[in-house]
């Protein structure tokens, strides 16, 4: 079991209050991933979860218990923190081990636990290294095993992949997801980055200076952004948005549109502008371009066939339906 519940939890850091009045449900065996920009809370917030902050007030109660004041390691669960945490005279084998040694638990199943964590995350060759002889994705790996070994309810993940290179976290991102496919665990994953929150995640928490801007599913969010602020940080490119008179001819104070809803010709559509920056990324063609008269430069998605470059007059026309409009308080209008 693993369902966590907030209910109407603060944080204050003296006079400044960081996570004001706050519920949210994290149903057993969900992924959910908190993400927003830096300073919005989200680490706090996992680190009030794991123990590791004092509540200011409310409760927190994972599987029918409340845990408000519960020492962190009597709560059940397991953080694999950005830096790893391991420590460099130990092997991988006793780094895996160690929360269960501090257990007092046989070594025959401390070695059958940490045999079996070190299969599942690819790591059998390299138990008798120490951690200064493996990669940073190893390092990872290292530090999720030795969170896997202790059964946890749920397991915290704050920033884990956000040390490694480009390379390395999309293997981590695919790593992490089948293991929770795997293990049907319960896990919190926090992260500034929103294309690990739309590829991993069951459901996304959007979090804005502690305030949770809006909660569900990565295409929910997708496609029905609550407010310009979640329309304007879930999506790669962001969605446009733009505003006054031409909004307005939508019935909107504000209106969005994703870079990937737009099409593009030459010879005519509703908005005419000029190439600023190409970038050809391949299989996708990004380009960024100016003198719409929709204020900020629009990026639009295409082809990576099509033909584009720097100083082209260019036409653009939004898909039918795919206009998102929002009134003068920045929310969602259906």
């Amino acid at each position: 079991m693993g369902r966590i519940v907030l209910e109407n939890t603060t944080k204050s850091f003296g006079d400044v209050q960081v996570i004001p009045p706050l519920n949210l449900t994290i149903e057993d065996g969900e992924f959910a991933v908190f993400v927003g920009p830096s300073g919005c809370g989200k680490s706090t917030l996992l680190r009030m979860i794991a123990g590791l902050e004092d509540l200011t007030s409310g409760k927190i109660v994972i599987d029918d218990k409340d845990v408000t004041e519960v020492p962190p390691a009597q709560r059940g669960l397991a953080m694999v923190f950005q830096s790893y945490a391991l420590y460099p005279h130990m092997t991988v084998r006793k780094n895996i081990g160690f929360p269960l040694r501090m257990e007092k638990m046989s070594q025959s199943e401390i070695d059958a636990k940490v045999d079996a964590a070190a299969k599942s995350l690819n790591l059998v060759d390299y138990l008798d290294r120490k951690p200064g002889q493996l990669s940073g994705g190893q390092r990872q790996r290292v530090a999720i095993g030795r969170a896997i070994v202790r059964d946890p309810s749920a397991f915290l993940f704050d920033e884990p992949l956000s040390n490694l290179d480009a390379a390395l976290r999309v293997g981590m991102r695919l790593e992490i997801s089948e293991m929770h496919q795997r293990m049907k665990t319960t896990m919190i994953y926090v992260t500034h980055d929103q294309v690990e929150a739309m590829t991993m995640a069951d459901k996304i928490v959007v979090l804005q200076a502690g305030v949770i801007e809006q909660v569900g599913s990565p295409l929910d969010l997708y496609h029905k952004p609550r407010n310009i602020f979640v329309a304007g940080f879930i999506g790669s490119p962001k969605m446009n948005i733009f505003s006054g008179e031409e909004a307005a001819k939508f019935d909107a104070h504000s209106v969005g549109i994703r870079p990937e809803h737009l099409d593009v010709s030459t010879e005519g559509g509703i908005w005419k502008g000029t190439v600023g920056v190409a970038e050809h990324l391949g299989s996708d063609t990004f380009i960024h371009v100016h003198d719409t008269g929709l204020g900020d430069m629009f990026t639009v998605r295409i082809s990576g066939d099509i033909a584009v470059t720097h100083g082209d007059t260019i036409y653009l026309t939004p898909h039918e339906g795919r206009m998102h409009r929002f009134d003068a308080q920045g929310m969602r209008i259906e």
